[in-house]
């Protein structure tokens, strides 16, 4: 049901290059680019991620509680994605591990526009 998830963002080249790396490990590029706003990820495929200077005008700001979550097939490519991250000056919002007793494995991290997202696989039946 869901086509894409946008966040907004004050410095769309920053973002854009932050993003169009998360993108690469996920084995899509740009589906949409346009002057104030860039999407990520395939047509007709898994939801993509946007990121948007607010139509308004106004400054963006992060929402308290919101997250993203991306999902890959492998703890390594948890631990890669969030590398790629934090090189691309994401910042540290929980190290890449098995959460709970689950087989749910994820890492944390924010965008450098402060956007809170997460990289998770499950490693066993839930």
């Amino acid at each position: 049901m869901i086509g894409y998830v946008t966040l907004g963002t004050n410095d769309l080249p920053r973002a854009a290059e932050f993003y169009d790396a998360i993108a690469k490990e996920f084995g899509v590029g740009r589906m949409m680019d346009f002057d104030t706003f860039i999407a990520w990820g395939a047509m007709g495929g898994a939801p993509g991620v946007a990121a948007t200077k607010p139509f308004d005008g106004e400054k963006a700001t992060v929402g308290n509680g919101t997250m993203v979550a991306l999902q890959v097939d492998s703890p390594d490519k948890v631990q890669k994605v969030y590398d790629v991250a934090i090189e691309k000056g994401g910042t540290d919002e929980g190290a890449p591990g098995p959460r709970g007793d689950d087989g749910f494995y994820a890492g944390y991290f924010r965008d450098p526009d402060g956007n809170k997202l997460n990289v998770f696989c499950m490693t066993q039946a839930g």
